[in-house]
């Protein structure tokens, strides 16, 4: 179960302004991708959503709602079977960013 964005963990790590949380640019190549939608379904953070537009094939993509929200797991990439997604890495973003109640969602 997500925990919700505004809650807090009852304590912190002491090593809070060392850890770097990974990030990814997640590219799709549209008009190879023909729908099936796993990179959807199987994104932990719910970065991607399906478009309301169509590729030349005539099948909904999938879009980038939440690009920040992104942690370069590879996921996308390695289930799609048309090799129409993939995540470059990004620069990490320090986790001290995160805390306070921001949330890691663009």
């Amino acid at each position: 179960m997500p925990r919700p964005p505004d809650a807090k963990y009852w304590r912190r790590p002491l090593d809070l302004d060392q850890i770097l949380i990974p990030h990814g640019d997640v590219h799709v190549v549209v008009d190879r991708c023909k729908g099936c939608e796993f990179c959807v379904e199987y994104c932990p953070k719910e970065v991607l959503a399906m478009s309301e537009d169509f590729n030349v094939k005539g099948y909904h993509y999938p879009e980038v709602l939440k690009s920040k929200a992104c942690v370069d797991c590879d996921l996308c990439q390695m289930i799609c079977p048309e090799f129409a997604i993939f995540s470059a890495a990004g620069i990490p973003i320090p986790a001290a960013e995160l805390e306070g109640g921001t949330s890691h969602e663009g």
